[in-house]
């Protein structure tokens, strides 16, 4: 969409500028899709622009999440019955399964990264702690990195960095983290969380979505596997970056406030997990074109992506067993993959169809 719409219609930039773009938000963390058309934007009107494009981007997928949680929490508390999402439930996880296999099918190529996967996969799994992510994920960027030597040399130039956008991501972090521990304010902590997960993310929805049940729902508890798996399939069904699953989650964490209450939720969830991948594009794009000459750079992102797929894998598994607990549960995950893999059904149709026979059984 961005090829036709910004550079054969508006001519805005070129594919090859498109294409660099897209490869520069990569190998950041953060949402891709978001982190792409904030570089444009910042590319062409710089930071104001691109503060205007991330908003106007995420605001409808993160309305829609807001207010899908919204209502999750009206029927709960009206005791109405959640029972036609039955079916969705365990789409979530066809869906988890599919991305990563897809992933896993363009990153992994060799036995390092078979290696990798499965002892991310394993340690994800015993370990199911947030604080495990980052190391796991750096681990497998360091093992990667040691085999710069494998990769072609290219003339490299002197790196001029401006640190300015680096302290500012860094102090938002160190900043939310310290109120958060000092006030033990919900809101500052649901904003660190998802700002320390949106600085880690490595790979996109697919890969945010298992940390973020890793923390909320079996670490935290903030949430119900259930209230997840509903919110991870209704962000297949609307329009818009995956990453507004962040909003729903804010919002169910403190429904105990009230509606005021989830809005400062979602609000803060949202701010948290969109800002990041912001503030590192802002930076890393001014040197990019020196930074991706250095092979070590270029040979630690294999890692981060293997890893990445371990932490999907080792997500799938933990879900699986805790929800696939019946034939029907089985049936709909293995029906899920059939039709994302060998049909052209999109996603949101197949989530639709799977609220419609929760509907009418």
């Amino acid at each position: 969409m961005f090829l036709e719409r910004f550079v054969q219609k508006r001519r805005y930039l070129t594919e090859a500028e498109l294409l660099e773009l897209q490869a520069l938000c990569q190998i950041l963390p953060g949402p891709t899709s978001t982190q792409t058309i904030t570089a444009l934007g910042f590319k062409m009107g710089g930071p104001g622009l691109a503060y205007l494009t991330v908003l106007i981007w995420s605001l409808p997928a993160v309305l829609v999440m807001t207010f899908a949680a919204l209502g999750i929490y009206y029927l709960q508390k009206h005791q109405i019955s959640l029972s036609f999402m039955r079916f969705v439930e365990p789409m979530a996880i066809g869906f988890l399964t599919y991305g990563g296999f897809t992933i896993g099918a363009k990153v992994i190529k060799n036995r390092i990264h078979w290696l990798i996967l499965i002892i991310s996969a394993i340690v994800a799994y015993l370990f199911p702690s947030p604080y495990m992510t980052p190391i796991v994920i750096a681990l497998g960027a360091v093992v990667t990195a040691l085999k710069y030597r494998n990769l072609q040399k290219m003339k490299k130039t002197p790196i001029r960095i401006e640190w300015a956008n680096f302290f500012l991501w860094l102090g938002v972090l160190i900043i939310a983290a310290v109120l958060g521990k000092i006030t033990h304010s919900l809101p500052i902590r649901l904003f660190e969380n998802f700002y320390r997960n949106g600085s880690l993310v490595f790979g996109g929805g697919q890969v945010l979505n298992p940390m973020l049940y890793t923390e909320f729902v079996e670490f935290k508890k903030y949430l119900t596997q259930q209230e997840f798996l509903t919110g991870m399939a209704m962000a297949q069904v609307i329009p818009g970056p995956v990453f507004s699953i962040a909003s729903y989650i804010g919002a169910l964490s403190m429904r105990s406030d009230g509606i005021i209450g989830q809005l400062w939720g979602s609000l803060a969830a949202s701010a948290g997990i969109f800002l990041p991948g912001t503030f590192l594009i802002f930076f890393v794009y001014r040197f990019w074109n020196e930074l991706k000459k250095y092979r070590g750079v270029r040979a630690s992102l294999e890692g981060i992506n293997a890893a990445s797929v371990g932490l999907t894998v080792a997500a799938v598994i933990r879900m699986f067993t805790a929800t696939a607990t019946g034939s029907t549960a089985v049936i709909c995950i293995l029906a899920t993959l059939f039709l994302l893999y060998f049909t052209k059904i999109p996603p949101y149709g197949i989530v639709l169809g799977g609220i419609l026979l929760g509907l009418l059984f």
